[in-house]
C-alpha cells in the first residue's frame, strides 16, 4: 500500500521552471528494450525527447537490452557539503550529483541542503532530476551548527509552510541529542497541517522513540531514519500514508564506528538503535508500509548498497529494488517505463533482484532522454 502523491506546489517557482528537469532530451533517438520492471513484461522503448514512446522511432540507436527499470533514485541524500556545518559548494554538489548518476540514479529527493540550490540544480543534463526540502528547519540547539533554519516549536508551521510553497518539501528535526527534548505531537500535527494547506509535503529526521512516534501519529509524509521506533507504530504508519526512509546502510556504517568507541550512553543508545533497525525494516515491509531508500550523506551513489541493506534486514528484493526505483518515482510524482513518462532508465545485464551485484555494474544509463 503506497502512499498518495500530493501535488508539487510550483506556482511561486520561476516562471518556467520545471521542479523536475523536464527538457527536451537528446537530438539522436534513443532505444532500449528488454524485460522492464515492476511487471516483468517485454518492453521496447524510444526516446522521444524527454519522454519514453512505444511507437518505433525510424533510425533510433539501440543502447542497451537487458533488465530495464524505470531509473534509480535515492530518496534521501544530502549532496553539497564535505562536513556538517560548511556551506554549499557548487563544485562539491556537481561532483556529487554526478556520482549519483553513475550508480544508476536519475532522480533524488534532498531532504536538507546546506542552502538553497543553485538554478542548475536537478535540470542540467549531467545532475539527476530533484525535488528538495531547503536547509533543515529545526529547533534552537538541535541540529549542527552552521546548518539549517532555527526557530522556537511555535515558529516551525509557519517556517516549514513557507519553504514547503517555495519547493514542495519541507524537513524537519523532530528530535536529536540524548538530552534534547523532541518536538511534540502538537507541534509536529500543526507543522503537517499547515504544509499540507499550502500542498507541500513534509519530512521528518527522528532517531529517537518519542519523536518517531509523534511523527507518525501526526501524519507526515515521512519518516526519515526512524531509528528507536517501536513496531506497534508501522499500523498506524500504513493507516496514516506515513512513509518510511530508513537508511539502513548508513546507520549500520555508523554503528561499525561506534564500537570503535569507548563506552558511553550515546554509544549504547546508538548501537542498541542500529541493532533493533533491520528486524523493525523488515517488519515494516511486510505491513505494507511504503519503504524508500536513501544514503544519506557521503560517499555519494551508494544506493546500490542501500538496497542490498534492506535485502539482508529480511526485505523481499523486489520490495527493495522498488523502494529505490518505481515506488520511490511515484512517491515523488514521476511515472515509470510507460508512454509519455519521463525517458530515463538504467539497464542491466541479468535480474538485479537475483543478482544484488548487477546494481554496481548497469549496462547504460539514461536520463532525460540521453545516455550517460
Amino acid at each position: 500500500m503506497g502512499a498518495p502523491v500530493a501535488p508539487i506546489r510550483t506556482q511561486n517557482l520561476p516562471a518556467g521552471y520545471d521542479i523536475f528537469g523536464l527538457g527536451c532530451g537528446a537530438m539522436t533517438v534513443l532505444r532500449v528494450r528488454g524485460i522492464g520492471l515492476p511487471d516483468g513484461e517485454t518492453i521496447d522503448l524510444y526516446a522521444d525527447g524527454d519522454r519514453w514512446t512505444t511507437e518505433p522511432v525510424r533510425g533510433a540507436e539501440l543502447v542497451a537490452e537487458g533488465w530495464v527499470l524505470p531509473g534509480l533514485v535515492d530518496v534521501h541524500t544530502h549532496p553539497g557539503a564535505v562536513q556538517p556545518g560548511d556551506p554549499l559548494d557548487e563544485a562539491v554538489l556537481r561532483d556529487d550529483l554526478r556520482r549519483h548518476v553513475a550508480s544508476g540514479v536519475t532522480l533524488i529527493r534532498s531532504p536538507g541542503l546546506a542552502g538553497d540550490p543553485p538554478a542548475w540544480f536537478g535540470r542540467d543534463d549531467d545532475v539527476p532530476r530533484a525535488v528538495h526540502a531547503g536547509p533543515w528547519i529545526a529547533r534552537h540547539g538541535a541540529f549542527f551548527d552552521g546548518w539549517g533554519r532555527r526557530a522556537e516549536p511555535s515558529e516551525l508551521p509557519e517556517l516549514a509552510a513557507a519553504q514547503a510553497a517555495r519547493s514542495g518539501w519541507a524537513k524537519i528535526i523532530a528530535d536529536w541529542t540524548l538530552e534534547s527534548e523532541p518536538l511534540s505531537f502538537e507541534t509536529l500535527r500543526a507543522v503537517t497541517e499547515r504544509v499540507h494547506a499550502v500542498g507541500g509535503r513534509v519530512a521528518v529526521h527522528s532517531q529517537h522513540l518519542a519523536g518517531g512516534t509523534a511523527a507518525v501519529d501526526a501524519g507526515v509524509d515521512s519518516v526519515e531514519h526512524g531509528m528507536g521506533l517501536d513496531a506497534s507504530a508501522l499500523d498506524r504508519m500504513v493507516a496514516n500514508r506515513v512513509a518510511f526512509t530508513p537508511t539502513l546502510s548508513v546507520l549500520e556504517g555508523g554503528g561499525a564506528r561506534a564500537r570503535e568507541r569507548p563506552n558511553s550512553p550515546m554509544r549504547t543508545w546508538y548501537l542498541d538503535g542500529v541493532a533493533a533497525h533491520p528486524p523493525l525494516v523488515a517488519a515494516a515491509a511486510e505491513a505494507g508500509v511504503t519503504l524508500l531508500a536513501g544514503t544519506d550523506s557521503r560517499p555519494h551513489g551508494g544506493i546500490a548498497g542501500e538496497v542490498r541493506a534492506l535485502v539482508a534486514a529480511g526485505v523481499p528484493a523486489h520490495t527493495a529494488l522498488g523502494a529505490a526505483s518505481w515506488v520511490a518515482r511515484k512517491f515523488l510524482g514521476l511515472a515509470g517505463l510507460v508512454d509519455g513518462a519521463p525517458a530515463d532508465a538504467v539497464v542491466y545485464a541479468r535480474d538485479p533482484r537475483t543478482h544484488l551485484e548487477e546494481l554496481d555494474h548497469p549496462l547504460a544509463v539514461i536520463l532525460r532522454g540521453i545516455l550517460s
